[in-house]
């Protein structure tokens, strides 16, 4: 097999064909993910800004963009390219995230303006794709029955969390963390045990055929996600707080992301 035919089997025809990701390019877009984070965090570093809280409220906006744009491609409303599916549309919202910061940074520079003027860009940008969504409403098939499923299976999800986080420091000092991917565990349950929906991932599609159910995405979760938040809030303890509040910030998007789209592509029946 040559280089153009494999990257087709592997990268291309996965989008083209809508089978999902394979092995091989789950491994490649890992490591782009994680080389991304590292120069994103270096170069909030170089422009002087802090990964706090204001800058997470700030970026909101951009976080729901994502969801949203790949919600709007799945049932119709946008055409499906490489760069309205994943991960192209990923990296799509993090160039205008990224540009959208720059373009205030370079004007008003770092200050509480900058926070205000980031989140106001972002809002423009969601506004601008909500009223796409709005004047293509005919596409939209609403499912508020997805509700019915949803709600209980979020609350009881979200209970065992905040039981564990009362016995688990580790846990309640992460509790977001954990709230936001039982969150995305929850919509790949009901969509798929109730819904007709599938996975995606190699890893959750085979434990998922393995069980017969996508109820054990929430043991998947927290397998993966326990030892992730310990070496952030353990192994790494020393390092700078900005480069793991950016880990954390990653983990968070990688969980409210899929969660959210998948929330959205069942309420509007895709």
């Amino acid at each position: 097999m040559g280089l153009t035919e494999f990257f087709y089997e592997y990268f291309v025809a996965p989008i083209k064909e809508n089978t999902g990701y394979n092995p091989v390019n789950t491994f490649v877009y890992g490591v782009i993910l994680a080389v991304a984070v590292f120069l994103l965090y270096r170069l909030l570093k170089r422009m002087g800004i802090s990964v706090n809280e204001r800058f997470f409220r700030a970026l909101m906006p951009y976080i729901i963009l994502g969801p949203l744009l790949r919600s709007m491609t799945d049932v119709g409303i946008l055409p499906r390219t490489y760069l309205t599916v994943s991960p192209g549309a990923y990296f799509v919202i993090a160039g205008f995230a990224i540009a959208s910061l720059y373009v205030v940074w370079k004007n008003v520079g770092v200050g509480e303006k900058l926070y205000s003027l980031y989140f106001e860009f972002g809002l423009i940008l969601l506004a601008g794709l909500v009223f796409i969504l709005l004047i293509n409403a005919e596409k939209v098939s609403v499912n508020l029955k997805v509700l019915a499923y949803f709600i209980p299976a979020l609350i009881g999800a979200e209970a065992v969390v905040w039981l564990l986080s009362k016995k688990i420091q580790l846990i309640r000092g992460n509790s977001i963390l954990f709230y936001t991917h039982f969150y995305d565990a929850t919509t790949t349950f009901i969509g798929i045990d109730f819904f007709g929906f599938w996975e995606q991932h190699v890893l959750a599609r085979w434990l998922i055929d393995l069980t017969g159910t996508a109820a054990t995405m929430y043991l998947e979760k927290f397998i993966v996600l326990l030892p992730v938040v310990w070496a952030l809030d353990r192994v790494l303890k020393d390092e700078d707080p900005d480069l793991i509040n950016f880990v954390k910030l990653a983990v968070f998007i990688l969980g409210f992301g899929p969660g959210t789209r998948n929330l959205l592509i069942m309420l509007m029946g895709g």
